[in-house]
C-alpha cells in the first residue's frame, strides 16, 4: 500500500507526488497543482468521500451543495470527526462556480482522484483560489519519499505534455469568452422562440402556419440546449454568478428543466465518460440498449435478455432519438429537482408551464395545444439524441480503467468534421474531443485550439477521430447492431 506520512501513521491515497506546496499555494499564484498534491487529502476512500461531497454543489453555484444531501461521513479509525466546513464562499454571495463538480454524491470528483485530481479540478473550476478554500481542510500530509508520483495505469509522459498544453491555451486566451458571440445565439434563440408564435397568432392555426411554427420552436429550443450546455460549462461570463444565473433563465425557463440537475448528470458524464457504472449517459445499457462489445458479450453469456437487442438497431429510432425529453426527462428533472430539494429551479421552471400554455392555449384548442407540445418535444429530443450519441455510443465502453486525464477523454470521444452547419447545427459539440479536454473553454475557440491536440495526440500514438456528419450518425446504428449480434451470439452459443 502506497503510504503517507503523518505522524507516523500509513493512509492509502490514489496517487501523489512529494511536496506539500498543497491546493491553495500553487493555484493562488496561477500555476497548476503538482501532480499528485490531491491524494494527500484525508487518504484513501475516505479521501474519495470527502472530495465528492465538498465539491459536489460547485457547479450549481455553492461548493457545499454536495455535503447537503448525504449523511455525515462516520469517524475515521483513531481520529475525530471530519472537519466542518463553511457553506458560504466570497463576501458578496459570489461563490465557488463550475462547469463539471455538480456531481451527485459518489461519483465524478471523488473518482476523478483515480485521474489525476488536478487535471480535472483544473478542467473543471474557473475560479481555483476559491475552490482551494474548501481543500485545505482535506489535507493531511505528504507521501513518502519512496512513493510513486504517478500511478502505473497513466501515461506520465502524456500527462506532462498535457499540462503544458494546458498552460499554453491560457497562455493564448482561449478560454476567455467572446461576449458577442453568446448574446447573438441568445438573440437568435429568443427571435426564433417569439417568431413560433408570432405565425400562429397572424396566420392562424392551418396545417401549415402550425407545422412552420412547430419547425421555429424546434430550433429554438435546441440552439437554447447548447447555450444552456455553455452556461452550465461557466464558459460564457468570466463570472460564477452571471454564468449561474442566465444558465437558469436559458435552461429553466426557456426549456422547462432544472438547470441543477443537468450539471448533476453531466458533470460525471464528463469525469468518466463511458464507464459503465460512472457514466449516466450509458445508463440505458442494459435495460433497453446493450452497449460496448465487452458488455454486449458479458449479458449474453449470462443470458440475460431484457430486449430484443438484436433488434436494437432498428428500434433505437422509434425509442431513444423521439421519447428521450417526453418521457424520460420530463419525469426525472422534476423528480431529481423534487428530491433534492431544487426550490429556486422548480419555481423557473413552472414560469416556462406558464408563459408556454398560457401563450399558446390562447390560440390553440386543448387537443391542437398538446399535440403541439408532444410534436415539437419529440424533434427536439431527436435532434438532440442524435447529435449527443454521435461522439460517443461509436466509441469504446468499458469499466473504468483508471486512466490520466486525456487518455480517458480520447477513448470516449471523437470528432465531426467542421463547417459552419456543422458547428451550427451541434451547438460546436462537433468538438467533442477539445470540448471534453477543455470543458470550460468556449466553444467559439475549439477550431483554434484543435490542431495543438492533435498535434499531441500524434506524438503519442492516440488515435484522433474525426468524420463526416453522417458517417457519425449512421456509426450509432452500426455500433448498436455490432453489440447486438455479440450479445445474441453468445446468447445462443456461449
Amino acid at each position: 500500500m502506497r503510504g503517507c506520512r503523518h505522524g507516523g501513521r500509513q493512509d492509502g491515497t490514489a496517487a501523489g507526488r512529494r511536496g506539500g506546496a498543497g491546493w491553495g499555494q500553487g493555484w493562488g499564484q496561477g500555476q497548476s497543482p503538482r501532480s499528485g498534491d490531491a491524494a494527500l487529502h484525508l487518504g484513501g476512500d475516505r479521501a474519495a468521500e470527502r472530495a465528492r461531497a465538498g465539491a459536489a454543489g460547485a457547479l450549481a453555484g455553492d461548493p457545499q451543495e454536495g455535503v447537503r444531501h448525504q449523511p455525515l461521513l462516520p469517524e475515521a479509525p483513531g481520529r475525530g470527526p471530519a472537519p466542518r466546513q463553511p457553506r458560504r464562499a466570497g463576501r458578496h454571495g459570489e461563490r465557488s462556480g463550475d462547469a463539471e463538480t455538480g456531481m451527485r454524491p459518489g461519483k465524478s470528483c471523488g473518482e476523478s482522484l483515480g485521474v489525476g485530481i488536478e487535471d480535472a479540478f483544473v478542467a473543471f473550476h474557473v475560479d481555483k483560489v476559491l475552490v482551494s478554500k474548501y481543500l485545505k481542510p482535506l489535507q493531511i500530509g505528504e507521501l513518502a519519499p519512496d512513493q510513486p508520483s504517478i500511478e502505473p495505469t497513466k501515461n506520465e509522459m502524456l500527462v506532462k505534455d498535457f499540462r503544458e498544453l494546458r498552460a499554453t491555451v491560457e497562455r493564448m486566451g482561449l478560454l476567455e469568452p467572446n461576449q458577442l458571440f453568446f448574446f447573438l445565439l441568445l438573440a437568435h434563440i429568443l427571435l426564433l422562440d417569439t417568431a413560433a408564435w408570432l405565425i400562429l397568432f397572424y396566420f392562424g392555426t392551418s396545417l401549415l402556419p402550425f407545422v412552420f411554427s412547430l419547425l421555429l420552436l424546434t430550433i429554438s429550443q435546441v440552439q437554447a440546449s447548447w447555450l444552456q450546455h455553455d452556461l452550465g460549462h461557466l464558459s460564457v461570463f468570466r463570472k460564477t454568478k452571471w454564468n449561474h444565473l442566465l444558465h437558469k433563465f436559458v435552461m429553466c425557463h426557456l426549456i422547462g428543466a432544472s438547470a441543477k440537475w443537468w450539471t448533476l448528470l453531466h458533470s460525471q458524464h464528463h469525469a468518466k465518460p463511458n464507464c459503465f457504472h460512472k457514466d449516466p449517459d450509458i445508463d440505458m445499457h442494459p435495460f433497453l440498449f446493450t452497449l460496448g462489445k465487452k458488455f454486449s458479450v458479458e449479458l449474453g453469456i449470462k443470458k440475460k435478455k431484457y430486449m430484443p437487442y438484436n433488434h436494437q438497431h432498428k428500434y433505437f429510432f422509434i425509442t431513444l432519438p423521439p421519447l428521450l425529453f417526453p418521457t424520460y426527462f420530463h419525469c426525472h428533472t422534476f423528480y431529481i429537482a423534487y428530491t433534492k430539494k431544487y426550490w429556486v429551479d422548480l419555481v423557473w421552471m413552472l414560469t416556462f408551464y406558464i408563459r408556454f400554455f398560457y401563450t399558446y392555449g390562447s390560440l390553440l384548442e386543448t387537443k391542437s395545444l398538446l399535440a403541439y407540445y408532444f410534436i415539437f418535444r419529440m424533434l427536439e429530443s431527436s435532434w438532440f439524441v442524435w447529435v449527443s450519441q454521435m461522439n460517443h455510443i461509436p466509441m469504446d465502453i468499458d469499466y473504468d480503467k483508471n486512466l490520466d486525464w486525456m487518455s480517458t477523454q480520447l477513448q470516449a470521444t471523437c470528432n465531426v468534421e467542421q463547417s459552419l452547419f456543422n458547428d451550427w447545427f451541434t451547438g460546436h459539440l462537433n468538438f467533442q474531443i477539445e470540448h471534453h479536454l477543455f470543458p470550460s473553454m468556449p466553444r467559439h475557440n475549439y477550431w483554434k485550439v484543435a490542431p495543438l491536440v492533435k498535434s499531441l495526440c500524434a506524438k503519442h500514438g492516440i488515435e484522433y477521430q474525426c468524420k463526416p456528419l453522417l458517417t457519425a450518425f449512421a456509426d450509432i446504428v452500426h455500433s448498436l447492431k455490432t453489440s447486438g449480434e455479440l450479445w445474441h451470439d453468445a446468447y445462443l452459443h456461449k
